[in-house]
């Protein structure tokens, strides 16, 4: 496989999983790197954050946020809409309630 097509191949990835939130769920970078990590063997939430930002648009985007719940402050009105439509589990400080929102993404099989 050339670097090309692994890279093609992460980010098909990252998004399947960003795809496989439901409504009214969340999940993390981190949680997103772990699953295709074990996938390919490679990733981190960093490459998972790149990715959803060059590639995410077609997908929840907002259903991914960080490790304390939050997103980039660029999302936020219009995540904060989207989390409020779908009934997302918020604090009071405007982030995503993990410990009632979280959602364990994974992969289809091969």
């Amino acid at each position: 496989m050339t670097a090309e097509e692994e890279r093609e191949l992460y980010a098909e990835l990252v998004l399947q999983c960003a795809e496989s939130v439901p409504r009214g769920r969340v999940t993390t970078y981190g949680a997103i790197a772990d699953v295709v990590g074990e996938r390919l063997g490679r990733g981190g939430p960093r490459l998972v954050g790149n990715v959803m930002a060059t590639h995410g648009a077609a997908v929840p985007w907002w259903r991914v946020v960080r490790a304390d719940g939050s997103l980039p402050p660029s999302h936020g009105e219009e995540a904060r809409q989207a989390y409020l439509e779908e009934g997302t589990p918020l604090r009071a400080s405007g982030s995503v309630d993990l410990s009632l929102a979280f959602w364990q993404p994974g992969l289809r099989a091969e």
